[in-house]
């Protein structure tokens, strides 16, 4: 009889995930410790790259979804310096209703208080078309703009009133006109679509416009005819564009619609998207450093148990898969951080900033978006963590435990170095993929590679110098320069991580202070004082003997002046023609052109010759010389241009290279003389004191110019340039708060590093006190390491930081460089400081452990 056999207990289900799946979960019970730098990284880089490319999303969503109120209508129609002729009105009017509105610059003048250019917009009845027009008293607007008393009424941007110092109920002249101030405006749904102005709005009917006579032939104005389809579908838009497209083909109006309301503002926001997203990257690959280091830090701590599984027969391929894969599981932790940060960033600027915000945004999650993150993250966390965990798969058992000591130099196999490789060029890949620019990509790839392998350099330099100096006698600097080459030397890690934050901050400090000094001190001091626009050419003369006697030292230039868009180039529709980036502005709405017998000012020829007065009979034109080069023009191309709705053709006889940073009169496109013969035109004019700045002098010229010739439009160059500075100031604000976190991640490189050399800094504390080392000399010699690494990495980015600064301020930026070192100086100093503090806050501990408990496991 055979032995009764015991019933099983249940059988255990085994588990149907991979081995190595089980084992690094198994191994991640026991907490994350060592790896918070590591996340930190990851998750700093993911949300700045998730962050931006999702207020990115939002913006364009929010430009989307308010196209309609943004552009104040579903289709609009826009001519410069003319109105739409009856013929055109009518097609318009055939496809729905049509609301008008005319925007133009004028002077208002406050009797003897002064004069101030302002942004004039008159509207009709139906004005707005789309949105909520918003003043302060809230009335109807038709009342607000109504005849009373033989005064017609205006509303104002508050910030006329403080110019001119008056109060609601004040007149002021527009025109030689009187208008009355019945309100202040709060908010215009349209002004968006208007850009950039250089004054103040003040909203006037259409009448009150007509009655003015500031629409003059010639004279600088924008129509723009806004076509209402209620309840129109996007088919719906584009059948009606379509009609009025084949209707009146040559009226050379700038057509757009509510689902692309406004395309300047959505390449604006996707370039600098794209500028931003290389910043965040930057962040990313700076704590990749951090990555690299935690996981080399972690085999360290791992080798016992490497040493383990491989003598139980543990392939060293099977070692690393399994701590690769708990290396990604924690990568992917962070990233998941990350993602949720700056998903929820949109939602975050939207509660806090949505009343100052100069675009709508509509927050919105962007799944492709962060998708795009999550893969910049996790690419990053594996071509940095990939070489560090590659090392132990042919190091042998007894090689791991002697690491310890003596770190083996076994060199990585290839299979890991082509892993590595291919994520480095998927990470490429990936950015030049998704960029606006392709080539602001690779210029971006190339430097940072160049980075990398410099700062590489510069590591192995001062660990090679350091070799072959002669030993200081002093104990603290001997040990200083000992730990800046032994085994396990923090100097790689350190020069890498503190110098990419530096070179940074030393490139944006360079830009900003470039950028800075080009709007505020060089510009005014070679740039005219003030413009004046919109001059009738019949006044010319006069408005020029006028400047001769109110400024007798000045110089006056006046130009005609008319405004035109190229409707093709060599016979090829602008609509058709994919020009670079940089030129492709040339194309996109209307430019200033005018006529001369002669070069202008600030050009110099190229190419060709100046025509002769029998050849400036001729349609012939001088075009920009890099202009044309991008758009494939050279002498003998023609270029069509639509002004006052009619269609010129002329041919290119000269390329000319101008200087614009002088502000002086210039042109992309000067036509001869016969291209324009009998045109209607108005002048414009720049007077420049030989002085420079001379305020009291201006305003009284300005004051006295809209008395004299109220039709005239001034332009103060001051004014001009503190517009343009407030807005570039808003830019330099935005960039420094992503780069911020470049630097961020740098400094937790550099902790990440401290920590990283835990265990060694421990082994020689311990061993050195022992043989009777006070904490005060080895806090001495640590100082003394750190602060060279500091130096050294500080020198680095002071000369890198300087020439990444001088090729963008020079060569994309296309202004004059300037060695301006103010902000440049405190970023390294603080690198130095900042390098000593964080590296003896990390070894301080250390130098407070009791020998004995240390001594037992060594």
């Amino acid at each position: 009889m055979h032995g009764t056999l015991s019933r099983p207990g249940p059988a255990h289900r085994p588990s149907r995930l991979p081995l190595t799946l089980r084992l690094a979960l198994r191994e991640l019970r026991g907490g994350l410790s060592g790896f918070v730098v590591f996340l930190a990284c990851i998750a700093l880089g993911v949300a700045a790259i998730a962050g931006v490319a999702s207020i990115s999303r939002s913006l364009s969503d929010g430009l989307g979804r308010e196209g309609r109120r943004i552009l104040g209508a579903d289709l609009s129609y826009s001519l410069i310096n003319r109105e739409a002729t009856p013929a055109e009105r009518a097609i318009l009017d055939a496809q729905g209703r049509v609301s008008v509105v005319a925007s133009l610059r004028a002077m208002a003048v406050a009797g003897e208080t002064g004069a101030a250019l302002v942004e004039l917009k008159a509207v009709d009845g139906l004005y707005p078309a789309a949105g909520a027009f918003v003043t302060e008293p809230q009335t109807p607007l038709s009342d607000l703009l109504a005849v009373r008393d033989g005064v017609p009424g205006a509303a104002a941007d508050p910030a006329l009133l403080t110019r001119l110092d008056l109060k609601l109920g004040d007149r002021i002249t527009l025109g030689g006109h009187l208008v009355a101030i019945r309100a202040t405006i709060v908010s215009e749904p349209d002004k968006i679509a208007g850009g950039i102005g250089f004054g103040p709005r003040l909203i006037v009917s259409q009448e009150t416009l007509r009655t003015t006579g500031l629409v003059q032939p010639g004279s600088l104005n924008r129509w723009s005819y806004r076509l209402l389809l209620p309840d129109a579908s996007e088919g719906d838009l584009d059948a009606a564009a379509a009609r009025v497209a084949k209707a009146v083909p040559e009226a050379g109006w700038e057509m757009r619609a509510r689902t692309n309301a406004d395309p300047r503002f959505a390449k604006s926001i996707e370039r600098f998207t794209q500028f931003l997203t290389l910043v965040g990257l930057t962040a990313l690959i700076v704590g990749g450093i951090g990555v690299a280091n935690a996981v080399h830090a972690f085999v360290e701590r791992k080798r016992g148990s490497i040493a383990t599984l491989k003598s139980v027969g543990a392939p060293g391929s099977t070692v690393v898969a399994l701590y690769l894969t708990q290396v990604m599981l924690i990568a992917g932790l962070g990233t998941a951080i990350g993602l949720t940060v700056g998903a929820g960033l949109p939602f975050v600027v939207q509660a806090l900033f949505a009343a100052d915000l100069p675009l709508p945004l509509n927050p919105t999650l962007a799944p492709g978006e962060l998708m795009l993150a999550a893969a910049y993250g996790l690419l990053t966390a594996f071509a940095f963590a990939i070489t560090p965990l590659g090392h132990a798969h042919d190091v042998p058992v007894s090689g791991l435990f002697r690491d310890a000591v003596d770190p083996s130099a076994a060199r990585t196999r290839p299979r890991y170095r082509l892993m590595l490789g291919l994520a480095l060029v998927a990470l490429v890949a990936l950015s030049v993929a998704t960029a606006f620019d392709r080539r602001v990509a690779m210029i971006f790839i190339a430097a940072a590679g160049i980075a990398f392998g410099l700062l590489r350099l510069v590591a192995l330099g001062v660990m090679a110098l350091a070799r072959r100096l002669p030993h200081p006698s002093w104990p603290a600097p001997r040990m200083a320069l000992a730990n800046l080459h032994r085994p396990g030397a923090l100097t790689p890690a350190i020069v890498l991580s503190l110098g990419l934050g530096v070179t940074l901050l030393v490139t944006l400090s360079l830009i900003d202070a470039n950028v800075r000094r080009t709007i505020s001190a060089t510009l005014p001091a070679r740039a005219p004082n003030l413009f004046f626009l919109d001059i009738p050419a019949r006044d010319a003369p006069a408005f020029h003997d006028f400047l001769a006697r109110a400024a007798p030292a000045a110089k006056v230039e006046r130009v005609p002046m008319m405004r035109g868009r190229i409707v093709a180039l060599n016979g090829v529709p602008a609509g058709q023609i994919r020009p670079p980036e940089d030129a492709a502005w040339v194309l996109d709405g209307d430019r200033g052109i005018t006529y001369a017998d002669e070069p202008p000012d600030g050009s110099t020829i190229t190419a060709g010759k100046w025509w002769t007065a029998e050849e400036g009979k001729a349609p012939l034109v001088s075009f920009e010389s890099e202009l044309a080069r991008n758009l494939g023009l050279e002498i003998g191309s023609s270029v069509t241009v639509n002004v006052l709705g009619r269609d010129l053709t002329a041919k290119i006889a000269n390329l000319r290279k101008v200087e614009w940073r002088n502000l002086g009169i210039n042109f992309v496109m000067v036509f001869s003389e016969g291209t324009f013969r009998g045109a209607p035109h108005s002048d414009l004019a720049t007077l420049t004191l030989p002085g420079g700045t001379d305020a009291p002098l201006e305003n009284r010229v300005l004051r006295d110019v809209a008395h004299a010739f109220p039709s005239v439009t001034s332009v103060r160059v001051k004014d001009a340039l503190d517009a343009v500075g407030d807005l570039v100031g808003k830019l330099v604000l935005a960039i420094r708060g992503a780069s911020a976190v470049a630097v961020l991640a740098s400094l937790f490189v550099l902790a990440g590093a401290i920590a990283a050399g835990h265990r060694a800094r421990l082994y020689d504390a311990v061993v050195l006190k022992v043989l009777g080392a006070t904490r005060r000399r080895l806090l001495s010699a640590y100082a003394l390491e750190y602060g060279v690494l500091g130096l050294v990495t500080a020198l680095f980015g002071l000369i890198a930081g300087t020439a990444a600064g001088w090729v963008i301020v020079t060569k994309v930026m296309r202004l004059d460089f300037a060695l301006d070192l103010s902000g440049a100086l405190v970023a390294a100093a603080l690198s130095v400081v900042l390098a000593v503090v964080i590296g003896l806050a990390g070894t301080w501990r250390i130098l407070g452990q009791k020998p004995a408990p240390y001594l037992r496991q060594f």
